[in-house]
């Protein structure tokens, strides 16, 4: 898995520095955007190389190689579940040495539901279709179920990627036991007190970040960032919103065609009459295209709207950057303005002398 960065890169004509505003203006003529791959260092490799489904729980192999002498072996492989990626994602977030950090975004919950739903509800209504139908519907789920697998695998893999590409979140003690501890981390999943107080604690941010987002960042460059973030994430929830709208459609005709299909086939078979060799035919075209729908939805729900929703993740992390700063230089206005107010009244103040002066620099 591969991180691209953007990199700016300014070219400058040595030969004609006339002036200080002439070399500006050529900078903003000939500036230039260039993808750089900043992912070729093979000293720390991860890959998941398998998986396995238990009732609701996945078990992912993380596999890594390694040159680094801060581990005990060179290559070594450990079982881990998604209950301890979310651990080691809350350990970085709560690590306020990385708050100035993007914290790459959690993997999403691997959610088998829906297609256990429809596994279910075909297996109900078999009776009520015929034999070929009933094959092709559970073929299509299946399939369905196979890539929705393979998507979790992938989102779980690039979350350790991303990681393990960072030249400092790759140091962290916790990623280490992460990778090398061959036990189970014995981590938990949320009871309800503990759900109750993280939506209390999620619902309060949002409030702070509301009453943060409302004041204007002293630093132009920040107060850029976070309105082109704000914009970009909305564009992204809008365009995940009709790309889902766009598969289902596709979905719901693949599944139609099924239907066609069958029904075509039935009328073939029903009476040895001089079409019957005609229908065969039309239904084996429907056939050809009801996979082709169902190849084109697949790879719009795959290669599209999951990375929407990826886009969406990262978006949300980088905002959660700038909330963290903006909280910090708020708390540190706050604290500015306590002791001013505070050596206005000829308070003491521990650990503070007469001749100590702070001021928030923008």
């Amino acid at each position: 898995m591969t991180d691209y960065y953007n990199v700016s890169i300014r070219k400058k004509d040595k030969q004609n520095s006339t002036s200080d505003s002439n070399m500006l203006e050529e900078d903003k003529k000939e500036e230039r955007t260039t993808s750089v791959d900043l992912s070729t260092d093979s000293s720390l490799v991860i890959d998941i190389s398998d998986a396995l489904s238990e009732k609701d729980k996945v078990k992912f192999t993380v596999h890594t190689k390694t040159t680094l002498p801060d581990f005990k072996s060179s290559d070594f492989s450990v079982v881990r579940g998604h209950e301890e990626f979310v651990w080691l994602h809350d350990r970085y977030e709560e690590n306020e040495e990385y708050a100035g950090i993007i914290i790459p975004p959690a993997p999403p919950r691997p959610d088998f539901d829906a297609s256990r739903e429809k596994l279910q509800r075909l297996g109900d209504g078999e009776g009520t279709m015929t034999k070929e139908e009933f094959s092709k519907m559970k073929a299509e789920l299946e399939a369905e179920y196979l890539a929705t697998f393979k998507k979790t695998v992938a989102m779980h893999e690039v979350f350790l990627c991303r990681l393990a590409a960072h030249p400092k979140l790759r140091k962290d003690e916790n990623f280490k036991v992460f990778l090398e501890y061959k036990q189970e981390l014995s981590v938990r999943g949320k009871n309800k007190k503990e759900k109750l107080g993280g939506f209390l604690k999620g619902f309060a941010k949002g409030v702070d970040e509301v009453l943060l987002s409302s004041q204007k960042d002293a630093d132009d460059f920040f107060e850029g960032e976070k309105k082109f973030l704000v914009e970009y994430h909305s564009k992204l929830r809008e365009a995940t919103k009709q790309s889902d709208r766009m598969t289902r459609s596709h979905k719901g005709v693949a599944d139609c065609y099924i239907k066609i299909s069958t029904c075509i086939t039935a009328l073939a078979t029903s009476e040895a009459t001089d079409f019957e060799k005609f229908f065969n035919k039309v239904s084996d075209i429907f056939e050809k295209v009801r996979k082709l729908e169902g190849r084109v939805a697949s790879d719009e729900d795959l290669k599209l709207s999951d990375l929407l929703r990826y886009y969406m993740r990262d978006t949300d992390a980088a905002k959660a950057l700038l909330y963290r700063r903006a909280k910090c230089l708020s708390e540190f206005d706050n604290a500015n303005k306590a002791l001013d107010k505070a050596r206005a009244k000829n308070k003491d103040i521990p650990g503070v002398s007469d001749g100590d002066y702070y001021e928030v620099v923008s």
